[in-house]
Protein backbone atom coordinates (compact mmCIF):
# COMPACT_ATOMS: atom_id res chain seq x y z
CA UNK A 1 0.00 0.00 0.00
CA UNK A 2 1.47 3.30 -0.93
CA UNK A 3 0.74 6.21 1.63
CA UNK A 4 2.97 8.70 -0.13
CA UNK A 5 -0.42 8.84 -2.53
CA UNK A 6 -2.71 10.24 -0.58
CA UNK A 7 -2.49 14.17 -0.25
CA UNK A 8 -3.42 15.29 3.51
CA UNK A 9 -4.31 18.74 1.75
CA UNK A 10 -6.60 16.91 -0.97
CA UNK A 11 -7.79 14.40 2.06
CA UNK A 12 -9.22 17.10 4.48
CA UNK A 13 -10.24 19.49 1.76
CA UNK A 14 -12.35 16.58 0.43
CA UNK A 15 -13.82 15.84 4.20
CA UNK A 16 -15.11 18.86 4.39
CA UNK A 17 -17.30 18.39 1.22
CA UNK A 18 -17.67 14.80 2.49
CA UNK A 19 -19.44 16.09 5.81
CA UNK A 20 -21.75 19.09 4.16
CA UNK A 21 -24.65 17.46 2.98
CA UNK A 22 -24.09 15.06 6.50
CA UNK A 23 -23.79 18.52 8.07
CA UNK A 24 -27.02 19.80 6.38
CA UNK A 25 -29.40 17.26 7.26
CA UNK A 26 -28.42 16.25 10.49
CA UNK A 27 -28.91 19.61 11.37
CA UNK A 28 -32.36 19.73 10.24
CA UNK A 29 -33.30 16.45 11.95
CA UNK A 30 -31.83 18.07 14.83
CA UNK A 31 -34.48 21.07 14.99
CA UNK A 32 -37.63 18.77 14.01
CA UNK A 33 -36.39 16.25 17.03
CA UNK A 34 -35.83 19.29 19.41
CA UNK A 35 -39.94 19.75 18.45
CA UNK A 36 -40.59 16.37 19.91
CA UNK A 37 -41.05 14.38 16.70
CA UNK A 38 -38.79 11.83 15.41
CA UNK A 39 -38.62 11.72 11.48
CA UNK A 40 -36.70 8.63 10.26
CA UNK A 41 -37.53 9.65 6.54
CA UNK A 42 -34.51 11.66 6.21
CA UNK A 43 -33.20 9.55 3.11
CA UNK A 44 -36.11 9.99 1.70
CA UNK A 45 -36.11 13.55 1.86
CA UNK A 46 -32.67 13.78 1.01
CA UNK A 47 -32.88 11.92 -2.28
CA UNK A 48 -35.98 13.54 -3.05
CA UNK A 49 -34.10 16.90 -2.64
CA UNK A 50 -30.95 15.49 -4.48
CA UNK A 51 -33.61 14.46 -7.92
CA UNK A 52 -35.60 18.01 -7.57
CA UNK A 53 -32.06 19.45 -7.30
CA UNK A 54 -30.61 18.18 -10.17
CA UNK A 55 -33.55 18.46 -12.56
CA UNK A 56 -34.21 22.05 -11.42
CA UNK A 57 -30.30 22.85 -12.32
CA UNK A 58 -29.97 21.18 -15.43
CA UNK A 59 -33.03 22.81 -16.39
CA UNK A 60 -32.16 26.33 -15.67
CA UNK A 61 -28.43 25.80 -15.80
CA UNK A 62 -28.25 27.38 -12.52
CA UNK A 63 -26.94 25.85 -9.47
CA UNK A 64 -28.75 28.43 -7.35
CA UNK A 65 -32.08 27.57 -8.48
CA UNK A 66 -31.06 24.01 -8.23
CA UNK A 67 -30.54 24.10 -4.41
CA UNK A 68 -33.82 26.26 -3.90
CA UNK A 69 -36.02 23.78 -5.38
CA UNK A 70 -33.99 21.22 -3.24
CA UNK A 71 -34.88 22.61 -0.37
CA UNK A 72 -38.61 22.93 -1.57
CA UNK A 73 -39.22 19.76 -2.29
CA UNK A 74 -37.44 18.21 0.91
CA UNK A 75 -40.08 20.60 2.60
CA UNK A 76 -42.80 19.86 0.35
CA UNK A 77 -42.38 15.71 1.08
CA UNK A 78 -41.66 16.48 4.90
CA UNK A 79 -45.15 17.90 5.32
CA UNK A 80 -46.54 14.30 4.28
CA UNK A 81 -44.91 13.38 7.02
CA UNK A 82 -46.41 15.98 9.09
CA UNK A 83 -50.36 15.38 7.98
CA UNK A 84 -50.06 11.77 8.79
CA UNK A 85 -48.24 12.38 12.11
CA UNK A 86 -49.87 15.69 13.29
CA UNK A 87 -53.13 15.41 11.87
CA UNK A 88 -53.99 11.77 11.50
CA UNK A 89 -51.53 11.31 15.07
CA UNK A 90 -50.11 8.24 13.05
CA UNK A 91 -46.87 6.56 14.92
CA UNK A 92 -44.45 8.72 13.95
CA UNK A 93 -41.89 5.65 13.50
CA UNK A 94 -43.43 3.76 10.84
CA UNK A 95 -44.42 7.11 9.39
CA UNK A 96 -41.28 7.94 8.77
CA UNK A 97 -39.91 4.67 7.29
CA UNK A 98 -42.33 5.08 4.64
CA UNK A 99 -41.62 8.19 3.93
CA UNK A 100 -38.29 6.94 2.89
CA UNK A 101 -39.44 4.29 0.80
CA UNK A 102 -41.76 7.00 -0.86
CA UNK A 103 -39.25 9.07 -1.24
CA UNK A 104 -36.58 6.98 -2.65
CA UNK A 105 -38.86 5.86 -4.98
CA UNK A 106 -39.94 8.87 -6.87
CA UNK A 107 -36.76 10.20 -7.09
CA UNK A 108 -36.10 6.93 -8.92
CA UNK A 109 -39.26 7.63 -11.11
CA UNK A 110 -38.36 11.43 -11.54
CA UNK A 111 -34.63 10.99 -12.38
CA UNK A 112 -35.04 8.27 -15.24
CA UNK A 113 -34.76 10.73 -18.06
CA UNK A 114 -31.54 12.40 -15.83
CA UNK A 115 -28.77 9.62 -15.78
CA UNK A 116 -26.06 10.29 -17.42
CA UNK A 117 -26.11 14.07 -17.56
CA UNK A 118 -24.08 16.47 -16.25
CA UNK A 119 -25.42 19.42 -14.17
CA UNK A 120 -23.98 23.09 -14.49
CA UNK A 121 -21.28 23.51 -12.20
CA UNK A 122 -21.24 25.33 -8.65
CA UNK A 123 -18.45 28.13 -8.81
CA UNK A 124 -15.61 27.68 -5.72
CA UNK A 125 -15.32 30.73 -3.63
CA UNK A 126 -11.56 31.18 -3.01
CA UNK A 127 -11.12 34.09 -0.17
CA UNK A 128 -8.62 36.47 -1.06
CA UNK A 129 -5.87 36.54 1.95
CA UNK A 130 -6.74 33.74 3.41
CA UNK A 131 -6.74 31.11 0.45
CA UNK A 132 -3.03 31.82 0.23
CA UNK A 133 -2.27 30.98 3.88
CA UNK A 134 -0.18 27.93 3.32
CA UNK A 135 -1.36 24.55 4.09
CA UNK A 136 -4.52 25.55 6.11
CA UNK A 137 -5.42 27.91 2.40
CA UNK A 138 -6.58 25.11 0.28
CA UNK A 139 -7.97 23.27 3.06
CA UNK A 140 -10.34 25.84 4.38
CA UNK A 141 -11.09 28.71 2.17
CA UNK A 142 -11.07 27.32 -1.44
CA UNK A 143 -14.91 25.78 -1.06
CA UNK A 144 -18.19 26.32 -2.76
CA UNK A 145 -21.13 28.83 -1.03
CA UNK A 146 -22.71 25.54 0.42
CA UNK A 147 -19.68 24.68 2.71
CA UNK A 148 -19.62 27.96 4.24
CA UNK A 149 -22.96 28.18 4.82
CA UNK A 150 -23.51 25.05 6.44
CA UNK A 151 -20.81 25.98 9.30
CA UNK A 152 -23.12 29.18 9.50
CA UNK A 153 -26.11 27.19 9.63
CA UNK A 154 -24.83 25.44 12.74
CA UNK A 155 -23.97 28.73 14.49
CA UNK A 156 -27.33 30.21 13.65
CA UNK A 157 -29.05 27.15 14.67
CA UNK A 158 -27.37 27.43 18.04
CA UNK A 159 -28.36 30.77 18.78
CA UNK A 160 -31.71 30.43 17.33
CA UNK A 161 -32.12 27.56 20.18
CA UNK A 162 -30.96 29.32 22.99
CA UNK A 163 -31.31 32.86 22.85
CA UNK A 164 -34.83 33.63 20.88
CA UNK A 165 -38.24 33.68 22.22
CA UNK A 166 -39.17 30.84 19.02
CA UNK A 167 -36.35 28.35 20.14
CA UNK A 168 -37.50 28.91 23.99
CA UNK A 169 -41.23 27.83 22.44
CA UNK A 170 -39.84 24.86 20.69
CA UNK A 171 -37.76 23.59 23.09
CA UNK A 172 -40.97 23.85 25.26
CA UNK A 173 -42.66 21.87 22.86
CA UNK A 174 -40.27 19.34 22.89
CA UNK A 175 -40.08 18.68 26.70
CA UNK A 176 -43.80 19.11 27.55
CA UNK A 177 -46.14 19.52 24.34
CA UNK A 178 -48.94 19.77 26.89
CA UNK A 179 -47.96 22.21 29.47
CA UNK A 180 -46.68 24.33 26.08
CA UNK A 181 -50.60 23.70 24.86
CA UNK A 182 -51.92 25.24 28.37
CA UNK A 183 -49.79 28.11 28.39
CA UNK A 184 -51.76 28.91 24.72
CA UNK A 185 -48.29 27.72 22.04
CA UNK A 186 -49.82 26.38 19.38
CA UNK A 187 -48.10 22.79 19.56
CA UNK A 188 -49.03 21.22 16.16
CA UNK A 189 -47.83 24.66 14.31
CA UNK A 190 -44.72 24.98 15.67
CA UNK A 191 -44.03 21.23 14.81
CA UNK A 192 -44.82 21.49 11.37
CA UNK A 193 -42.08 24.48 11.46
CA UNK A 194 -39.16 22.67 13.06
CA UNK A 195 -40.81 19.25 10.38
CA UNK A 196 -40.74 21.73 7.58
CA UNK A 197 -37.28 22.92 8.38
CA UNK A 198 -35.90 19.38 8.78
CA UNK A 199 -36.80 18.26 5.14
CA UNK A 200 -35.72 21.61 3.38
CA UNK A 201 -32.27 21.12 5.04
CA UNK A 202 -32.14 17.72 3.84
CA UNK A 203 -33.25 18.11 0.40
CA UNK A 204 -30.55 20.84 0.96
CA UNK A 205 -28.18 17.61 1.49
CA UNK A 206 -29.10 15.55 -0.89
CA UNK A 207 -28.87 18.29 -3.92
CA UNK A 208 -25.04 18.70 -2.42
CA UNK A 209 -24.40 15.26 -2.97
CA UNK A 210 -26.22 15.53 -6.79
CA UNK A 211 -25.00 18.48 -7.94
CA UNK A 212 -21.57 19.02 -6.63
CA UNK A 213 -19.74 16.01 -4.59
CA UNK A 214 -20.65 13.44 -7.53
CA UNK A 215 -22.12 15.20 -9.41
CA UNK A 216 -24.71 13.44 -11.07
CA UNK A 217 -27.56 11.68 -10.85
CA UNK A 218 -28.19 7.52 -10.01
CA UNK A 219 -30.60 5.58 -8.22
CA UNK A 220 -29.66 5.66 -4.70
CA UNK A 221 -27.41 8.33 -5.25
CA UNK A 222 -27.27 9.39 -1.09
CA UNK A 223 -26.30 5.93 -0.19
CA UNK A 224 -27.36 5.72 3.56
CA UNK A 225 -26.06 8.88 4.16
CA UNK A 226 -29.74 9.93 5.73
CA UNK A 227 -29.23 6.94 8.28
CA UNK A 228 -26.22 8.57 8.87
CA UNK A 229 -27.36 11.72 9.68
CA UNK A 230 -30.14 10.28 12.20
CA UNK A 231 -27.26 8.44 13.95
CA UNK A 232 -25.22 11.93 14.76
CA UNK A 233 -28.05 13.67 16.32
CA UNK A 234 -28.12 10.93 19.08
CA UNK A 235 -23.82 10.85 18.95
CA UNK A 236 -24.14 15.10 19.52
CA UNK A 237 -26.62 14.43 22.19
CA UNK A 238 -28.98 17.21 20.56
CA UNK A 239 -26.30 19.94 20.32
CA UNK A 240 -25.82 22.23 17.23
CA UNK A 241 -21.97 22.66 18.13
CA UNK A 242 -21.34 18.36 18.26
CA UNK A 243 -23.62 18.14 14.98
CA UNK A 244 -20.48 19.87 13.59
CA UNK A 245 -17.99 17.89 15.34
CA UNK A 246 -19.78 14.47 14.38
CA UNK A 247 -20.42 15.23 10.79
CA UNK A 248 -16.82 15.77 9.90
CA UNK A 249 -16.31 12.81 11.85
CA UNK A 250 -18.07 10.23 9.59
CA UNK A 251 -17.47 12.36 6.59
CA UNK A 252 -13.18 11.92 7.36
CA UNK A 253 -14.32 8.24 7.87
CA UNK A 254 -16.02 8.25 4.40
CA UNK A 255 -13.00 9.89 2.69
CA UNK A 256 -10.34 7.98 4.43
CA UNK A 257 -11.98 4.85 2.94
CA UNK A 258 -12.05 6.24 -0.15
CA UNK A 259 -8.41 7.44 -0.39
CA UNK A 260 -7.46 3.64 1.36
CA UNK A 261 -9.12 2.27 -1.80
CA UNK A 262 -6.95 4.48 -3.99
CA UNK A 263 -3.87 3.44 -2.08
CA UNK A 264 -4.46 0.16 -2.29
CA UNK A 265 -5.11 -0.84 0.96
CA UNK A 266 -4.78 -4.71 1.62
CA UNK A 267 -8.59 -4.41 2.94
CA UNK A 268 -11.34 -5.27 1.29
CA UNK A 269 -13.15 -2.99 -0.59
CA UNK A 270 -16.22 -4.22 1.05
CA UNK A 271 -15.41 -4.06 4.22
CA UNK A 272 -13.86 -0.41 3.71
CA UNK A 273 -17.16 0.56 2.06
CA UNK A 274 -18.64 -0.81 5.19
CA UNK A 275 -16.15 1.45 7.49
CA UNK A 276 -18.74 4.46 7.79
CA UNK A 277 -21.95 2.71 8.77
CA UNK A 278 -19.72 0.02 11.01
CA UNK A 279 -18.57 3.25 12.98
CA UNK A 280 -22.56 4.82 13.12
CA UNK A 281 -23.46 1.42 15.28
CA UNK A 282 -20.34 1.59 17.43
CA UNK A 283 -21.45 5.02 18.22
CA UNK A 284 -24.76 4.41 18.69
CA UNK A 285 -24.10 1.11 20.79
CA UNK A 286 -21.32 3.21 23.16
CA UNK A 287 -23.89 5.80 23.76
CA UNK A 288 -26.74 3.38 24.47
CA UNK A 289 -24.67 1.83 27.01
CA UNK A 290 -24.28 4.88 28.68
CA UNK A 291 -26.96 5.15 32.00
CA UNK A 292 -26.91 9.15 31.03
CA UNK A 293 -26.81 8.78 27.15
CA UNK A 294 -30.65 9.70 26.12
CA UNK A 295 -30.90 12.49 29.52
CA UNK A 296 -30.27 15.37 26.36
CA UNK A 297 -33.28 14.02 23.85
CA UNK A 298 -36.42 16.17 23.80
CA UNK A 299 -38.95 14.27 26.78
CA UNK A 300 -41.60 14.24 23.90
CA UNK A 301 -39.83 13.04 21.60
CA UNK A 302 -41.90 10.49 19.16
CA UNK A 303 -44.84 11.02 21.48
CA UNK A 304 -48.28 11.90 19.45
CA UNK A 305 -49.63 14.90 20.95
CA UNK A 306 -53.53 15.01 21.40
CA UNK A 307 -55.26 18.69 21.79
CA UNK A 308 -57.86 17.47 24.23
Amino acid sequence: MDFGSINPVILLASLMVASTPILLAALGEMVTEKSGVLNLGVEGMMIFGAVCGFIAAVESQSPAIGFLVAAIGGAALSMLFGVLTQIFLTTQVPAGLALTLFGTGLASLLGQNYQGISPPRMPEMHIPLLKDIPFLGPILFEHDAIVYLSILAVFAVWAFLKFTRAGLVLRAVGENHAAAHALGYKVKLVRFAAIGFGGAMAGLGGAYISLVRVPQWTDGITAGIGWIALAIVVFASWKAGRILIGAYLFGGITVLQLNLQAAGAKVPVELLSMSPFLATILVLVVISARRHGASNAPAMLGRIFHTS
